[in-house]
């Protein structure tokens, strides 16, 4: 149950096992929980909250496993509460945080949006990332490349990628090589992994030519 899109570049990297599948795998394709003060589990996405982290793949088969049959009272060792829709937390925890990384490259200079900007930047600038909406048109999307060695991602709505550029709606956006690039695509592969059944595109190097 490996997460889909996962980018090699963090094999050498800590490693954890998840609670759910048993695999023990770099920390960078899992999400650490904590337990709370009065035994409550809470997502720790940003990995800075003190106490013994408990790990989960993420992965939507991992994580639904995980809840239904509370695999962190295991893994705690101790009675632990779940809150309720926990995993719509940790999704919408992990789109905030992509948005917001989006977000600071757009304020750096590093990101650009809409389809020609995008379409220029492939064929003039070093791109690291190009990311399209889930919901945009197939045969629009289909005009754009990524270039060898970059990532391509089909996870966020336009709505939601909209919000990470300052408008309603974005289809088409890309990042350049270097800046906070490395971390959005751990962030848009830790995404893709929980939303693989909601129409997301497997992440991973798409060599199309336009």
């Amino acid at each position: 149950m490996s997460r889909g899109g996962a980018s090699k570049d963090h094999d050498d990297g800590p490693e954890r096992r998840c609670i759910a599948t048993g695999e023990v795998q770099p920390k960078h394709g899992l999400i650490r929980f904590v337990v709370g003060p009065e035994g409550q589990i809470a997502p720790d996405l940003g990995e800075k909250i003190p106490g013994r982290g408990i790990w989960v793949s993420s992965d939507r088969d991992a994580l639904t496993l995980a809840i239904k049959k509370n695999l962190f009272a295991r893994a705690a060792k101790q009675p632990v509460t779940l809150p309720d829709g926990l995993f719509d937390m940790v999704d919408l925890g992990l789109t905030r945080r992509l948005t917001d990384l989006i977000a600071l490259s757009r304020k750096a200079g590093d990101a650009v949006a809409g389809f020609e900007k995008v379409k220029d930047w492939l064929a003039t600038r070093k791109v690291g990332v190009l990311l399209q909406a889930t919901d945009g048109s197939e045969r629009g999307k289909s005009k754009l490349w990524t270039p060898t060695g970059a990532r391509y991602f089909s996870v966020l709505t336009a709505r939601e990628l909209g919000l990470a550029f300052g408008r309603q709606s974005v289809i088409h956006g890309a990042l350049a090589a270097g800046g906070l690039a490395p971390r959005v695509v751990e962030g848009a592969a830790k995404l893709q992994g929980l939303r693989k059944a909601d129409g997301g595109v497997t992440a991973g190097k798409d060599e199309r030519n336009a």
